[in-house]
């Protein structure tokens, strides 16, 4: 059936989704995808020969037997309920030892970084295009949307919204009002430039390429980010001529990979020869957490980097506590009566003490924290105390034992640990005036950075756990970058103070590190991919006790990620290999790829001969311990080297007789 002809049947149902109004049968907004439809020949300067890509999509509001029916019609591969995804929310390349003397020169500004993310803020400091050319010839991309101006730094920028409404304060523009993607994308390729954040973390920031050009796709808004928008973006990108895609955002639920618009997206992305890098997710440290897990991208954990923002909190006995956290509020030591928020429950709206003693916002009695500093028994996002006319904020939560994270809030705050808090409280009780003060952030050296962050997402894989991922990890707690001035500059959606940065941590943050390390468009995506995961830094394994499945090869290492020696480079029949491993068939798979590509001979099993940078041994229950890994490497580097395979242990005796710098290790751990 052609795409026409399947245009003509869905058009029927489209028109009575608008139409009717059923109340035996609800009708939910799906996406029809359609597969991969060849169209014309374009050069993009990175392949001798190469295929544009149509990523075909349609939406329509269907009942569940619709969407049933339509599924079955040939030519669709997957039809799903449209789902909303969500964002993943410096020192940090100084920390990574990619200082400014070892930048890139002038080839980088060829070099186009595509983020599909909030949209940019275009007159930001960050993305002054003084001393850049015009774009590179092989652009193909466009600037759309009211109220937003590109120039020779931001070369393309487009918005997509499937939605029917829009929030207020949200514009129909490629602008960011949200401040996740001018912070995505000033990590990743923003020029340096003087920034702090209140005064806090003041210095240089930049991204890891500064001179390559931005393009900037809007997908996300503030109800999150729909499939039928990050499908259409993965298009224009493609079809642009970007040279790495960078996504921060995920579904937060494991999806199978033809029913993962993202998963779809990089696999069209990697058949044109372009990197999409990943974010692995927010929702450590559990097993079974990771998202974006598809082999032909990157898929970035997030780490911490030598330095550690805290507060200091000093009660009116002397005693001092110390906790992560960014206060950017000046008390000059100023001491205010300080109280427990039980004992301002208001009783009026029905609060306890319990309720009070948490300080949601109306729970206290606003006659009684006027002009106190409150303790409370919960972290919350500051609004409590500060509508009550308080002072600041000492937050502690019996269920957050050790924050690795620091947050910023709209008031003077302080978090300090359980046992402190407990001391607080006591100070309280036996006092009858009692009173502290907080004092401003400041900046400790973390001695040991780097370590994965509680939040990031964990291995298995829920889908391909003989894939290990994440693949590697990247600087992604308390980074200063870009921000949206129209966004809130703290946790409190209310914060009425406007800033051009701001310090944010996540995989969000750690995902254009990585995409910025990847900016090499003269190498296969999977070349690239292995180039970053076997230069990476070692990490410390006595710092995270899930190893590997947390931060994959190791921390990524720029500079020497430029010369790797071997890679293991994968093509898309690799990737059809794998696929046809994993129980897909011939029809569905010429759907996505667009030729003649046949799972014929190739029977269902582990994915263990795909050449991919890292070993994962899934072990199943009653099954046996043993597995053969295939791998084949090329060699990137200089045509006469020598390398030598060791296992680990071979490393650790046998290191004399090994070459002065080996490139290639093959690491076993029991």
């Amino acid at each position: 059936m052609t795409k026409t002809g399947l245009f003509s049947l869905l058009y029927p149902l489209v028109l009575s989704a608008l139409v009717l109004n059923c109340h035996c049968l609800e009708r939910k907004l799906h996406v029809v995808y359609l597969g991969w439809e060849i169209s014309l020949k374009k050069d993009y300067q990175l392949l001798p020969s190469i295929m544009e890509c149509c990523i075909e999509c349609l939406e329509a509001k269907l009942t569940a037997e619709e969407a049933a029916r339509i599924s079955e019609m040939e030519g669709v591969v997957s039809v799903n309920p449209s789902r909303k995804h969500k964002l993943h929310t410096t020192r940090s390349w100084d920390f990574l030892n990619l200082t400014t003397d070892k930048l890139g020169a002038a080839p980088e500004s060829d070099v186009v970084i595509g983020l599909l993310d909030t949209g940019v803020w275009p007159e930001h400091p960050s993305f002054n295009d003084s001393g850049f050319t015009s774009p590179p010839t092989k652009w193909k991309g466009a600037c759309t949307g009211a109220n937003f101006t590109c120039n020779n730094k931001i070369i393309g920028a487009r918005f997509y919204h499937s939605g029917d409404d829009y929030y207020e304060g949200e514009v129909p523009s490629p602008r960011d009002t949200e401040g996740h993607g001018t912070h995505t994308a000033s990590n990743a390729a923003g020029v340096e430039v003087d920034a702090r954040y209140f005064g806090v973390a003041a210095g240089k920031a930049r991204g890891g390429v500064p001179n390559s050009r931005i393009a900037v796709y809007k997908v996300c808004w503030m109800d999150g980010c729909g499939d039928a928008d990050i499908l259409k973006a993965f298009d224009d990108a493609i079809a642009d001529g970007v040279d790495v895609i960078s996504v921060s955002l995920g579904a937060g639920w494991p999806l199978d990979y033809f029913d993962d618009c993202i998963a779809i997206g990089s696999f069209h992305a990697m058949k044109n020869g372009i990197l999409t890098s990943n974010s692995a997710g927010n929702s450590g440290p559990f097993p079974v957490s990771v998202s974006n897990y598809s082999p032909w991208s990157l898929t970035v954990a997030a780490s911490t980097i030598d330095r550690k923002l805290v507060a200091r909190v000093q009660l009116g006995n002397g005693q001092i506590f110390t906790g992560i956290n960014i206060n950017t509020f000046e008390l000059n030591g100023t001491t205010y009566p300080l109280i427990w928020g039980g004992d301002a429950a208001n009783y009026t709206v029905g609060a306890n003490p319990e309720i009070g003693g948490w300080c949601l916002t109306g729970a206290m009695n606003a006659d009684i924290v006027s002009g106190k500093i409150v303790y409370c028994d919960t972290i919350w996002d500051g609004s409590g105390v500060l509508l009550a006319n308080g002072v600041g904020n000492i937050m502690s939560d019996v269920n957050v034992e050790n924050l690795d994270v620091a947050f910023s809030w709209p008031l003077p705050t302080a978090l300090v640990s359980p046992s402190e808090g407990k001391s607080v409280l006591e100070y309280i009780r036996s006092t009858e005036n009692p009173i502290a003060t907080i004092f401003f952030t400041d900046a400790w050296k973390d001695a040991m950075a780097p370590d994965v962050v509680s939040f990031s997402s964990r291995w298995p894989s829920p889908i391909s756990p003989d894939i290990l991922k994440p693949d590697i990890t990247a600087p992604g707690v308390d980074i200063l970058a870009g921000w949206s001035p129209l966004s809130p500059s703290s946790i409190y959606y209310g914060d009425t103070r406007s800033t051009l940065f701001n310090i944010i941590s996540g995989t969000s943050m750690s995902c254009p590190h990585a995409s910025g390390a990847a900016a090499h468009p003269k190498w296969s995506p999977a070349a690239i991919k292995s180039a970053l995961m076997t230069t990476a830094y070692v990490m410390d394994p006595s710092k995270s006790e899930d190893l590997e499945f947390a931060y994959g090869s190791g921390q990524i290492n720029p500079a020497a990620a430029v010369d790797p020696g071997l890679v293991f480079d994968a093509s898309e029949a690799d990737y059809v290999n794998f696929l046809c491993k994993q129980g897909y068939n011939s029809s569905t798979l010429r759907l996505v790829t667009g030729d003649n590509s046949t799972c014929n001979g190739i029977i269902p099993g582990r994915a263990w001969d795909l050449n991919y940078p890292s070993f994962s041994l899934y072990v199943e229950d009653n099954q046996p311990i043993a597995a053969t890994f295939t791998r084949k490497v090329t060699n990137v580097g200089a045509a006469n080297s020598t390398y030598v395979a060791a296992t680990f242990m071979e490393m650790l005796f046998n290191s004399r007789r090994m070459s002065k710098n080996p490139r290639f290790t093959l690491q076993e751990h029991n």
